[in-house]
């Protein structure tokens, strides 16, 4: 069985790929594709936060370790994600590309550091922690 920590980094690699797709879609002005490819990757990047760490995965680690630090932070962080997915959802409905690619930029930064904070910090904690539970979450 994998660990959590390869799984949640497999998982963050896929999401920046499927969001490489929808990006590449609105610079070439393939609306239509990059509705398509947001569907695929807002779904999984909802999947991921909600579902998998929001759902599973802090809570798992707050009843074994209680509520800790770095939970908080990603949670504040995975709200100011949401905002921009959000925005970035209202650009492209609207069709402007201008916006969305700036947005996506803003994103894709908080996307890099937070995810090396999980990688480096969070999910380590997790595979020492509850990494036996791996299968069940």
């Amino acid at each position: 069985m994998p660990s959590i920590s390869a799984i949640m980094q497999d998982n963050h690699r896929h999401c920046d790929e499927l969001y490489a797709t929808v990006e590449e879609a609105v610079a070439n002005g393939d609306w239509d594709g990059a509705e398509r490819s947001w569907q695929a990757f807002s779904a999984e990047f909802h999947a991921h936060v909600d579902q998998r760490e929001e759902g599973q995965l802090f809570p798992a680690l707050e009843a074994a370790n209680g509520p800790a630090g770095p939970v908080a932070v990603m949670r504040s962080e995975h709200e100011q994600m949401r905002a921009l997915v959000n925005q970035l959802q209202q650009s492209l409905t609207v069709r402007d590309r201008e916006e969305f690619l700036g947005l996506g930029e803003t994103l894709m930064l908080l996307t890099q550091q937070h995810n090396m904070k999980e990688e480096n910090i969070l999910y380590p904690i997790m595979d020492q922690l509850i990494g036996e539970q791996a299968g069940e979450l």
